[in-house]
């Protein structure tokens, strides 16, 4: 397809007004989330506020995904706490530099489809863990200042507004999807507690969002090893957690949609996103899973929605911020409650008894770390390695052999399963050393070597034969596992079997 024709096709499928509003409601959603994530990380509310513009504007133009939504993230907020406390902020927003350029190494070596080493059972864990951080994350809008419990007609007011915000939202698109649910219940709300003057928290009572345009900074710290010792750490786990969030965010949208983001590409946009944020005063981000779930369902589903969500933040930052700070507090509530609704899968619940326990305890594991720990990176970090070990252990029960005799009296072993670490315990006691015949042949047409492990393995089976005076050749070696144990050979001596006729499929598919 010719560029001209790929651009009058997207011109064809794109709904500007879905668009745009789907955005306008992005806007006024990431405001509470940039405030409260900037109180957590114990820097200005601004910070927060200016980062989700610009990280925000950047990846909605280069990113990788049309439709996903980026700004300031709890995941990131979490992880600067300490740099701020210890070092102050002019070190934070260095880390936030290098956290930038790490990232856009990561995407430039193309690094970013190891994300498809993630199982669906840990995708469906860091959805459940999400959607339940999401939830009680909203339990702070019913506290005071002082953390005590709002009570009362306060607290009814609110838990009303709540409740209907979350009707609209779930019953406008039955009747009409002239305009987002989301953003209609923003309105509705804001209109009847301010046209009736009903007393209830706002925007405005968690801190001023007023501003101006966000100003070009170089980080005040020393251009020196201390200073870069200090902040490698830090930003190191900023890019790895950021990127983490931000690509199963992008598979989620995928499915959704139903279209392919681009991963690397995604790396590459947030890491040019961050480093400028850094020399702009930004605490730095990453993809919001909330945020771009209230724009799909919206209607956003190209890159306009997300540059109209940061310009429209920026517009509120500099001109609206007045009335912005009027919209209470419940409708938001009712809108992240929804959000998080939306994002459990539910589906998950139904099929636990249908598959694997290992799966389970993945998912549990996964959702529960996310809860308690708010670390989303460990959470997919622990349950990858909890699914490797699982898929290692059955691959390590499956190696098994078909033995026969034949007319000259050689053994044949026919090799069924993957030889690697997990697998050669059983490997080894698979042969009857002190009893086969004076030659014993190995195939492996039906399995391969992987690792050192299994060439000590074959190692330690021919030196047993070969202590008993028995000749063992190796049969139908893929040419992988031939170029491993040429490798090998100072370490093991075997005859291989020649097979000039044998062939992979893998030497025949480019």
């Amino acid at each position: 397809m010719s560029l001209i024709s790929k651009i009058k096709s997207k011109i064809n499928n794109l709904n500007a007004k879905n668009e745009f509003l789907s955005g306008s409601t992005v806007a006024l959603a990431l405001i509470p989330e940039a405030i409260a994530f900037s109180i957590i990380a114990n820097v200005s509310p601004l910070v927060g506020l200016y980062s989700a513009f610009i990280i925000g504007l950047i990846t909605s133009i280069i990113g990788g995904r049309p439709g996903m939504i980026s700004g300031a993230t709890g995941a990131i907020a979490v992880v600067i706490v300490a740099l701020v406390s210890r070092h102050g902020v002019e070190y934070l927003f260095a880390a936030v530099v290098l956290m930038g350029i790490i990232q856009m190494g990561i995407g430039f070596l193309k690094l970013g489809k190891f994300i498809r080493l993630v199982p669906h059972a840990v995708m469906f864990g860091f959805l459940n863990g999400l959607a339940i951080v999401i939830f009680t994350s909203q339990f702070s809008q019913f506290q005071t200042a002082t953390g005590s419990w709002i009570s009362g007609p306060v607290l009814w007011i609110m838990l009303g507004f709540v409740a209907l915000t979350m009707a609209i939202i779930h019953f406008l698109p039955k009747f009409t999807k002239a305009i987002p649910g989301s953003l209609a219940a923003i309105v509705a709300v804001s209109a009847i507690t301010i046209g009736l003057q009903i007393p209830t928290k706002t925007v405005g009572d968690l801190a001023s969002i007023a501003g101006g345009l966000p100003s070009f900074h170089i980080p005040m710290v020393p251009l020196n090893l201390e200073t870069f010792y200090i902040i490698l750490p830090y930003a190191i786990i900023m890019a790895l957690v950021g990127l983490i969030e931000s690509l199963l965010t992008l598979n989620v949208i995928d499915e959704m949609t139903e279209t392919r983001g681009r991963g690397n590409k995604e790396s590459v946009a947030q890491g040019v996103a961050n480093t400028v944020c850094g020399f702009f005063g930004g605490m730095g981000g990453c993809a919001m899973i909330g945020q771009s779930i209230i724009n799909v369902n919206s209607g956003g589903r190209n890159r306009i929605s997300g540059i109209v969500a940061a310009l429209g933040l920026l517009l509120i930052i500099l001109f609206g911020s007045s009335l912005v700070e009027k919209i209470p507090m419940a409708a938001l509530v009712g809108l992240m409650f929804m959000v998080a609704i939306g994002t459990f899968e539910w589906a998950s619940l139904r099929i636990i008894k249908n598959v694997p326990i290992t799966d389970v305890v993945v998912m549990i594991t996964v959702a529960s770390v996310t809860v308690i720990f708010h670390n989303l990176a460990v959470a997919v970090i622990i349950g990858v390695i909890i699914s490797a070990l699982a898929f290692a252990w059955e691959s390590a029960r499956r190696i098994h052999a078909h033995t026969s005799v034949d007319d000259d009296n050689v053994k044949h072993y026919e090799i069924m399963g993957p030889l690697f670490f997990g697998s050669v315990t059983a490997f080894k006691q698979i042969f009857d050393y002190k009893n086969d015949p004076e030659e014993v042949i190995i195939d492996f047409s039906k399995s391969s070597v992987r690792d050192h492990s299994a060439i000590e393995a074959l190692n330690y089976m021919t030196e047993k034969y070969a202590k008993c005076g028995k000749t063992v050749h190796l049969k139908h070696l893929s040419e992988d596992c031939r170029i491993l144990l040429d490798n090998a050979s100072n370490i093991i001596d075997v005859n291989h079997w020649e097979d000039p006729h044998y062939k992979i499929a893998d030497d025949q598919l480019e």
